[in-house]
């Protein structure tokens, strides 16, 4: 029987630079200029159905060059679509894809999945990592005038932000 994990590469085929496994997580590792049509595939194709973007975040590995890997978390869920019979798929995916700090940025994915919108924000807020062709990239958890990207491991824990007034 093929696992997942097989088929997902045959699938990609070499679009996928890495793979494993582990406990049951099946993850992948992809190309960034392929991203957007690596989650199509997965989400389209018959097999596999990925229709559900449970989570997008990103990773900072200091010191690393790739630094940066953008992490999305996929499920196929049970779906019922019209006039066939109900798809009785149940797994999930991990898919990741490494963003260099120069340009620090991978295509967006909120055409594939809106839910994807806002979880891309949160990582430009908080990672600095830019979604090429996001249609509304702009903070969504720090105020407009905050200086840097928290998250990354080399902010400085001290530094002091700029204190904003009382919105009118």
């Amino acid at each position: 029987m093929e696992t997942l994990l097989e088929k997902v590469q045959a699938v990609l085929g070499d679009a996928v630079v890495d793979s494993h496994a582990y406990v049951g997580d099946a993850t992948v590792l992809v190309e960034r200029e392929r991203i957007l049509e690596v989650l199509r595939t997965l989400r389209d194709h018959e097999e596999l159905r990925f229709n559900f973007l449970m989570d997008l975040t990103a990773v900072d590995y200091l010191g690393r060059e790739p630094r940066f890997e953008v992490v999305y978390h996929l499920a196929a869920i049970d779906v019922e679509l019209r006039g066939t019979e109900p798809c009785r798929l149940r797994h999930r995916l991990r898919v990741k894809v490494p963003v260099p700090e120069d340009p620090c940025e991978v295509d967006s994915v909120v055409e594939l999945w809106p839910a994807a919108n806002w979880m891309e924000r949160e990582a430009w807020d908080l990672y600095g990592v830019r979604f090429k062709g996001h249609p509304d990239l702009r903070r969504i958890l720090l105020y407009e005038q905050f200086d840097g990207h928290p998250l990354r491991k080399d902010y400085p824990k001290e530094k002091r932000q700029p204190l904003m007034g009382p919105r009118n």
